[in-house]
């Protein structure tokens, strides 16, 4: 069975997101009709029309059946589907994430949109075990994910391998890690690779057999631990490049 050339992005951030960024090509825009007063809408009016983008006014349950839910905003693009890289064209970043058993959506939205803004520009996907850049995904980043290279075509243990022979120091994220990731010395490698886990698999074995160093977050709460997404924002924070 064939894969599906199109796919509907929802929301307004992703939105304008999809159209500033120009990965993928946008075919048309679906608005509610009962929301083009507001301020944002107009705007995104003017940039659609401005890229030459058709726009169509439509009722909110034609919104709600494109999108398959009510998290839309009432913005819904027809475009095509995410354009991946290729692994190998990626080992000149001087920092790249690895994300390996991050199984909900919504936690490598959130995840993604970290890596954008604390310079990860490189993202490696395990080609199982972790979701595809699905529209729930793209709306949780809000649109980080036009501004990403993401490759998925390979298993952690071989990315893994290849960042050792391409020099990498590679540092995994881990609630078993003896090390704080405050304290890890020489903070600022030229090559570096971060390595985050779910919640309920955490990183495999293999990788943490072969990293340079596990790290964990200090904490002083009473919960177990922190949400994925959360962990991963405040370490990719801290391994920054400066």
């Amino acid at each position: 069975m064939s894969k599906p050339t199109r796919e509907y992005i929802y929301g307004i951030n992703p939105a304008f997101e999809v159209i500033r960024a120009v990965k993928r090509k946008v075919y048309e825009a679906f608005l509610d009709e009962t929301r083009l007063d507001q301020p944002r809408f107009s705007e995104l009016v003017e940039m659609l029309e401005n890229n030459t983008i058709p726009v169509r006014r439509v009722d909110r349950r034609r919104v709600n059946d494109l999108a398959g839910n009510r998290d839309h905003q009432g913005v819904v693009l027809k475009t095509g589907i995410y354009p991946y890289r290729k692994s190998d064209a990626l080992w000149s970043r001087p920092r790249i994430l690895l994300l390996d058993n991050v199984e909900d959506p919504h936690n490598v939205g959130g995840i993604l949109r970290s890596a954008e803004i604390f310079g990860f520009d490189a993202v490696l996907l395990s080609e199982k075990g972790v979701p595809e850049i699905y529209p729930s995904v793209v709306k949780v980043s809000a649109g980080a994910t036009e501004y990403l290279d993401i490759a998925r075509d390979a298993p952690p243990e071989s990315y893994v391998r290849t960042a050792r022979e391409k020099g990498y120091r590679i540092i995994a994220l881990d609630t078993s890690g003896r090390t704080d990731i405050r304290s890890l010395p020489d903070g600022s490698p030229d090559r570096l690779m971060v390595v985050i886990g779910g919640e309920d698999r955490s990183v495999s074995p293999f990788v943490l057999d072969h990293a340079d160093h596990v790290v964990s977050i200090g904490q002083k709460g009473r919960i177990n631990s922190l949400n994925a997404a959360i962990a991963a924002g405040i370490a990719l924070f801290v391994l920054q490049k400066e």
